[in-house]
């Protein structure tokens, strides 16, 4: 055995000992290769602005990252690809006919303010995409709430160009008018890039559980709660004309829930470890969504319900893992103990 073949058996390195082939640059490769599906039927729904959106964001994300290091000398880390990856995933969250000089604004908020000033990647507090976008619809909220009428329903006869989410439809409108399951299902509906196309968000996502880039936990619990709750809220309120199974349905196709389940939420960095923790995360994404889409203005709630729990991500990992691990059993112990000793 070589001198080097010696040294590199005795490297020692911190537990957990666990080898994968799954490193970062990887994981955001099979993250890129997931959301394409959704990009290529945003494209074919919305046309190729949409694309031209898409590819700015992803470039000028990869640009602002690139120069962040440059100019605060540090190592290049676009080649992680997760720049890459905040903007395909911000691009794919926003109306397809968004100004390109607005979505690049909510591109450096993304990379330079949430992800770059924190420290670069796995240090951010906030999922990076999600502050973006809320970003963006907060300073421009206007051009972030009108959507276009997609190819085939301005083929169908439909004068105009922009119209009403689902959502905004029930919201002002009422069960009157809303689209069929069917058309939600295979994203035939105004709405964000890539967030119509349900067909092709469960593609994206069942690729990335098959590839164990992410756990089924979060996506399931999250979607689960928003029909659960939904379920709940129409036996006791119903609506005229549709009934609790419907609306149901309605809430968990509509909006970004799915994409927010899958691609947003499951974040490594602004999720938490345990198991427990993600169901009791998971959860909460879901419950704040649909009481923001019920009981507030805005119609819709994945947004803003994600960054709420990502903020509170480290308040659930104290106690699912000290509780996981046994620290608070051994620390209720031994304040036990010494509570008898004092007593004693």
């Amino acid at each position: 055995m070589s001198d080097m073949n010696f040294h590199d058996d005795l490297r020692v390195s911190s537990s957990p000992h666990i080898v994968t082939t799954l490193d970062t640059k990887k994981t955001m490769t099979f993250v890129l290769m997931a959301l394409m599906p959704s990009a290529i039927a945003g494209v074919i729904f919305f046309g190729l602005y949409s694309l031209c959106l898409l590819l700015s964001c992803v470039a000028f994300s990869a640009l602002c990252e690139y120069a962040y290091d440059r100019l605060m000398h540090r190592e290049n880390t676009v080649k992680d690809r997760s720049s890459l990856v905040t903007g395909a995933i911000l691009a794919l969250t926003l109306p397809p006919t968004l100004p390109i000089w607005m979505a690049l604004i909510g591109c450096f908020v993304s990379i330079v303010i949430v992800k770059c000033l924190y420290g670069g990647i796995g240090k951010n507090i906030a999922n990076p995409a999600i502050v973006g976008r809320i970003v963006l619809l907060l300073s421009f909220t206007s051009s972030m709430t009108t959507w276009r009428y997609t190819n085939f329903q301005m083929a169908n006869g439909t004068d105009a160009i922009t119209g009403a989410t689902p959502l905004g439809i029930l919201t002002d409108s009422g069960i009157a008018g809303l689209p069929s399951l069917t058309d939600l299902l295979i994203g035939n509906r105004g709405g964000s890039l890539g967030e119509t196309c349900i067909i092709a968000i469960l593609i994206g996502g069942s690729f990335l559980i098959a590839m164990k880039v992410i756990s089924p936990v979060i996506p399931v619990v999250y979607l689960c709660t928003v029909f659960v709750f939904s379920m709940i809220y129409y036996l006791i309120v119903p609506q005229e004309g549709a009934n609790a199974l419907y609306m149901s349905v309605f809430h968990l196709l509509s909006g970004g829930v799915v994409f927010g389940a899958f691609f947003c939420a499951t974040d490594y960095v602004t999720s938490p470890i345990m198991k427990k923790g993600r169901i009791i995360y998971a959860i909460g994404c879901g419950f704040f969504t649909m009481v923001i889409r019920l009981f507030c203005s805005y119609p819709e709630g994945a947004s803003f319900a994600i960054l709420f729990m990502n903020i509170m991500t480290p308040l659930i990992d104290k106690y699912t893992i000290d509780s996981y691990y046994g620290v608070t059993q051994r620390a209720r112990e031994e304040k036990k103990k010494a509570k008898e000793g004092a007593n004693g």
